[in-house]
């Protein structure tokens, strides 16, 4: 009995000796980072517990809301599973009102969208934009119909008009990255613009083109060739629902060819006009005109809905979804889960009832709505505000659910760790788990804003630090 009561004695010794060496090789990390001349007018949060228990391991900062930038994510893709559940599949759905007589649909046909952001995307074999434009024609075929005599119309009334969030800036919402959500996506709401650079440095660039090729658009062309090798320095401006835009900067001279990827202006009308060929190339009449709700809601028209159902086409589950929305940190998949979430609880597809919810939701669950200061669902808003005591908070509710085996997988991995990244201007973070070589558990985030951008890449100097956990 006294061999085992000294055992246990040196195992509890030995346990707190390796939680302080812990601490202590965080805090030698930490100070030498604070000491760096990147820091000089920068503020660092840390907040590092141990998974199983959830005891403190280090905290520096870790009530101050600093950006999070895509580290903000974590929350959207946790409340998703929660409230819509790994196996949440999209639907767009086919229908018609009027007849069907003789091979004539006498009437319109609907696409009626809730706002899938996989529809058109070449991530899935499934959801790529031929096999979408596939879909529907057979559902047209199956249904006896070679001839519309009505009208297209792509229904996307589920989403609110307002396809951005409200602090996305002019720098981003023209380009791939900061496209909006509507009802009805198509492509990832984005295209590439094809540019040929000139010979040398100043030289004019040429665009030769779009893909897939656009609706409706016009660019004025103030791009310049930089120097070889240095890199996409180029911008396109075009806001949401407009016909023109401009792009400038610079994109690298002497290089074939270039692609600079925007986004989509107004992505249910691109994709029925895409339609609409489809149906000329196969021998399917339409005699009326293309209709998205936005240009019913701009008339003043009744927005209609379809009276029979012909087919509906589905989505990948959400736990796919969520996969590519964190490996590959896609804005337009946060910002449509944040409003299908509020559309499914409220019958309102808007971001501000999307926040609401979220913000409601977290604070439920034991996060202070002060401490979840946000505008999007995705982090690409400069004017987000969130701490790193609530990312651990939220990554350690999500170990309880039976879903979390879904959303670990989901996790990019960094520096041999399971973790989401952050990016914005001036603003690096990293949220995640990992396990040490002793077998300790470790739930953590990072966020740096205001760094010296120039000094050197803040990465690895962040690194280090999380590098003592392991």
């Amino acid at each position: 009995m006294k061999t085992y009561k000294v055992t246990i004695a040196l195992l509890l010794i030995s346990a707190v000796s390796f939680a302080q060496t812990t601490e202590q090789r965080i805090n030698k990390a930490v100070q030498q980072l604070l000491k760096d001349e990147q820091m000089k007018h920068a503020t660092m949060s840390l907040c590092v517990v141990e998974t199983k228990t959830g005891k403190a391991v280090y905290h520096l900062n870790e009530q101050v809301g600093l950006a999070a930038a895509s580290t903000q994510k974590i929350f959207t893709s946790i409340a998703a599973f929660e409230f819509l559940g790994k196996d949440y599949r999209f639907k767009t759905e086919l229908g018609y009102d009027g007849i069907i007589d003789k091979g004539i649909l006498k009437g319109n046909l609907y696409v009626s969208g809730s706002g899938d952001p996989t529809l058109g995307s070449w991530r899935y074999n499934t959801t790529k934009r031929d096999s979408i434009l596939k879909k529907i024609l057979s559902v047209v075929y199956s249904a006896g119909i070679k001839k519309i005599d009505g009208d297209i119309i792509m229904g996307g009334s589920k989403f609110s008009y307002q396809p951005l969030p409200g602090g996305w800036i002019w720098d981003d919402i023209g380009n791939y990255y900061g496209a909006g959500t509507w009802g009805i996506n198509w492509n990832e709401n984005q295209y590439d613009l094809l540019l040929k650079p000139g010979n040398k440095e100043g030289d004019d660039v040429e665009i030769t083109g779009t893909e897939p090729p656009l609706e409706k658009y016009n660019l004025a062309n103030l791009l310049k060739s930089g120097k070889p090798g240095s890199g996409d320095n180029g911008y396109i401006y075009m806001p949401p629902y407009s016909t023109s835009g401009f792009v400038e900067g610079t994109v690298p001279a002497g290089e074939k060819s270039f692609t600079l990827s925007g986004s989509l202006p107004n992505p249910p009308y691109q994709f029925g006009k895409e339609l609409e060929a489809s149906f000329a190339a196969n021998n399917i009449e339409v005699s009326g005109t293309l209709k998205t709700t936005e240009m019913l809601m701009n008339n003043k028209s009744a927005i209609t809905s379809y009276q029979k159902l012909l087919g509906t086409i589905y989505s990948p589950p959400l736990d796919s979804i969520a996969y590519w929305f964190l490996q590959k940190s896609i804005n337009l998949y946060g910002e449509a889960l944040l409003k299908t979430m509020a559309y499914e609880k409220s019958g309102i597809g808007s971001t501000e009832k999307g926040v609401e919810l979220l913000k409601d939701f977290w604070n439920t669950n034991g996060i202070e709505q002060s401490a979840l200061n946000i505008v999007d669902g995705s982090g690409l808003s400069p004017q987000n505000r969130v701490t790193t005591d609530a990312l651990v908070k939220a990554l350690q509710y999500a170990k309880t659910r039976d879903w979390y085996s879904s959303f670990y997988n989901a996790l990019p991995q960094y520096n041999g760790m399971k973790m989401k990244s952050g990016t914005i201007g001036g603003a690096k973070a990293y949220a995640g788990y990992h396990t040490s070589k002793s077998g300790v558990e470790y739930t953590f985030a990072i966020i740096i804003n205001n760094y010296d951008d120039s000094a050197g890449s803040i990465v690895p100097k962040m690194f280090k630090v999380l590098d003592a956990l392991k």
